[in-house]
């Protein structure tokens, strides 16, 4: 089968080696036509445009810098939608805007074909190695037909919902991940600033309780079932840590700004009585800000835990 692919960059070429490898012949389109260069010494075909790459492949992939270049792609002039095939697929490794996805997908769904968000999580090294995830919105039918395609260029393929749910999965990991590290590079220099060498600090949390667990799984013992009584840890105990901590970061005049505002979120909950509940109960303050309810039923929990043997 042909498979067009557009964008061979650091995370582009990764992804499209392993297709090649996997037996598919490539048809690529990059702004740069020297990025194509180890491609087309390998069995590769060269299109002038997005829309040569469409007319001659049912199944398409993009893995560009962002909404602006992908839409421009999928609509602009020698566009993809100008050569796109009756039933054609088109998948989107970028990280892209949910709203701009969904506005492409109606463009193309008009047109009789399909556009789907897929993507990616595993950076240069998993492009290349495989070691990817895919989070794929959109037609659930078109997903699961052309599935083993994206199983040649990442090892964690899932369907998430309707089209543009993939981006937003993306966007909250990322988002998480950058104030997450923020986060940690706050209390870090409070250590450091504190006495502590760093190499001992680092290699002493890492062994902690929230070293020693993925990042995300924690939310599946009290924020997804929304259950926080009994508490695991109190919210009163873990307040008179946070307290310690900011206090410590004054004494040796260290800024915590991400800190100070968990304590405050932290206080406002014990504030409301809650503090016998389980230390993570303030974050049911920002679902009502939100005007959201969690509630995931636990065994639907139980039997997403099972399925990775890593938890």
């Amino acid at each position: 089968m042909n498979v067009g692919f557009i964008g061979l960059g650091t995370m582009g070429a990764g992804m499209a080696s392993n297709l090649a490898k996997g037996g598919y012949t490539l048809i690529v389109h990059d702004t740069l036509k020297e990025a194509a260069a180890p491609f087309l010494l390998n069995d590769a075909y060269w299109a002038d445009t997005p829309r040569e790459v469409a007319e001659k492949c049912e199944v398409i992939c993009l893995s560009l810098p962002g909404p602006t270049e992908v839409s421009s792609v999928a609509y602009g002039v020698n566009s993809l939608l100008d050569g796109i095939q009756t039933g054609g697929a088109v998948f989107d490794l970028s990280t892209n805007s949910p709203t701009v996805i969904r506005e492409i997908g109606d463009k193309f769904e008009a047109m009789g074909a399909h556009f789907l968000d897929a993507p990616v999580s595993g950076g240069p090294a998993g492009a290349l190695s495989g070691k990817l995830a895919l989070w794929v919105g959109g037609n659930q039918q078109i997903f699961e037909k052309y599935k083993s395609i994206l199983q040649t260029m990442g090892d964690q393929v899932a369907y998430i919902g309707p089209i543009g749910a993939g981006s937003v999965a993306k966007l909250v990991h990322n988002c998480a991940g950058y104030t997450i590290q923020t986060a940690i590079g706050e209390v870090f220099t409070m250590g450091v600033k504190a006495g502590v060498e760093p190499l001992a600090l680092w290699d002493a949390i890492r062994q902690g309780a929230l070293g020693r667990r993925r990042t995300f799984d924690g939310l599946s013992q009290q924020f997804l079932p929304d259950s926080y009584d009994p508490p695991a840890f109190a919210l009163k105990l873990a307040h008179k840590d946070v307290s310690l901590a900011t206090r410590l970061a004054k004494e040796v005049g260290v800024p915590m700004r991400l800190s100070n505002m968990a304590l405050e979120e932290m206080t406002e909950a014990l504030n409301r009585g809650w503090g016998h509940l389980d230390s993570r109960s303030p974050l049911k303050l920002q679902q009502e800000r939100a005007g959201v309810e969690i509630k995931v039923d636990t065994q639907k929990l139980k039997e997403v835990l099972k399925r990775d043997p890593a938890i």
